[in-house]
C-alpha cells in the first residue's frame, strides 16, 4: 500500500509471474480446473497464459508455461497463498509442476520511478 493524496491509502496492484514446467498432467489439471475461481475470490485475475516459444536473450532456463496474474494487492496475493481452505489446491499445483519460478512485480504506469537517480 502507498499513501496517496490527503493521507489516503492506495493499494498497489501486483503481478505474479509464474513460469514452470508440467510435471504431472493430472495433478496440474486438478489445480487448473479450480484455481481460476479461487484466484478471483481472492482478488486475482489471469492476464495472460502462454506456451514457451523460443529463448531470445537471458540466462534463465526456459520453462514451458507462463501465467501472469494481476492481484489487487500483495495482501490479496497473500490471502490466496495462505488460505487454509486452499491447502489441497496448492498441493495440486506443487505436485503438478516443476522448475517453478514465481516472482511478484509492483504495477507501474511507466518506468519513471525506476529511472530516477
Amino acid at each position: 500500500m502507498r499513501t496517496g493524496h490527503a493521507g489516503t491509502v492506495t493499494r498497489v496492484t501486483v503481478y505474479a509471474l509464474n513460469l514452470f514446467d508440467i510435471a504431472d498432467r493430472d495433478e496440474y489439471l486438478a489445480y487448473s480446473k479450480r484455481s481460476p475461481g479461487e484466484v478471483a475470490k481472492h482478488g486475482g485475475r489471469v492476464v495472460a497464459l502462454g506456451q514457451f516459444r523460443e529463448s531470445i536473450l537471458g540466462d534463465i532456463e526456459p520453462r514451458r508455461v507462463l501465467i501472469l496474474v494481476e492481484w489487487d494487492s500483495k495482501d490479496a496475493f497473500d490471502s490466496y497463498c495462505n488460505d487454509p481452505e486452499l491447502a489441497d489446491l496448492h498441493a495440486h499445483r506443487e505436485n503438478g509442476s516443476s522448475s517453478y519460478v514465481w516472482h511478484l512485480f509492483d504495477r507501474l504506469d511507466d518506468l519513471r520511478p525506476l529511472l530516477k537517480p
